[in-house]
């Protein structure tokens, strides 16, 4: 007699509107347990209709690969808007409300990057970024999703990144130069050595971002979040960083001479050895910082 685990590890088979599928049972269950096909195979127990041992579904069968894919590895390839709306019409009917969200979080996406009258998608980034030097200076590519890309080494000075989504991606020395990117994400992007002298990123969140030796001399970081951000010898020369968040930041080396901080918390900071002159500090919250070494000469506390 087989086991209960060893019944969902045999495959079945599926009909799905004349297109023939195979999974586990394991598969058809796991991901989204409240779902329609949950419910059939709960157990190991077929309970539909049969044709030639196939279980039979009236539904889109083309649209059902996606539906497997997500069922098997939690993701769905980047699909047209009309795609999307066919696929969310199979995701409702099977019930896969994960599956719902994760549709309807893209279709969310696309309208932004409509609205803000991006030049170009995330597919025209991925065809560009396959070339061996990429520029995209001056483009708009406002609200895009360009997270977990490779983008090291691309130009995008003077562009338009407004709202954009850069989170994990691989900036290394990218160049941002007068950029206009506030509300923008570098959520843990690796923007070590990159430029952005004289770059508004108002509001954009840089948590836990590695900002080396990036330099970011006259750029306006105001209200800026950058937790556990390291900014080890980063250039922050003159930048405004005005309400920005660095609580435990690492600007351990860093050059902050004649920035401002009116306002900006770096409770918890390393500002080891870091170049403070001319600063004024009387509006900082500096509460279990990082101080050794650090030059503060003209610095008004």
């Amino acid at each position: 007699m087989r086991s209960p685990r060893a019944a969902m590890q045999q495959p079945v088979l599926l009909n799905i509107g004349g297109s023939e599928y195979a999974a586990t049972v394991d598969t058809l269950t796991q991901r989204e347990p409240g779902s329609l096909l949950a419910a059939i195979f709960a157990g190991g127990t077929r309970r539909l209709p049969s044709n030639d041992g196939a279980a039979f579904v009236d539904r889109d069968g083309k649209q059902f690969r996606h539906v497997l894919n997500w069922l098997r590895d939690g993701a769905v390839p980047m699909l047209a808007a009309n795609e999307y709306q066919r696929l969310l019409r199979e995701a409702e009917y099977y019930r896969m409300h994960g599956l719902i969200d994760y549709i309807k979080e893209r279709i969310a996406e696309e309208k932004v990057e409509e609205s803000l009258g991006a030049e170009l998608t995330r597919k025209d980034v991925i065809k560009c970024i396959q070339t061996e030097k990429v520029r995209f200076r001056g483009v708009n590519l406002s609200g895009l999703n360009l997270s977990k890309l490779d983008l090291s080494e691309v130009d995008f000075s003077c562009g338009c990144l407004e709202k954009t989504n850069f989170s994990h991606a691989n900036l290394h020395k990218a160049k941002f130069g007068e950029v206009e990117a506030s509300h923008s994400s570098f959520h843990y992007a690796n923007l070590r050595e990159c430029e952005f002298v004289g770059a508004n990123l108002d509001k954009s969140i840089l948590d836990r971002a590695n900002l080396q030796s990036a330099n970011l001399q006259d750029a306006c970081l105001t209200r800026c979040s950058f937790i556990e951000t390291d900014l080890r010898s980063a250039h922050l020369q003159s930048a405004n960083l005005t309400d920005a968040n660095l609580t435990g930041a690492n600007l351990e080396g860093a050059n902050l001479k004649g920035a401002k901080l009116t306002g900006s918390n770096l409770q918890g900071a390393n500002l080891q050895r870091a170049y403070l002159r001319e600063v004024d500090l009387r509006e900082t919250q500096l509460a279990g910082a990082k101080l050794g070494g650090a030059n503060l000469l003209g610095a008004i506390r």
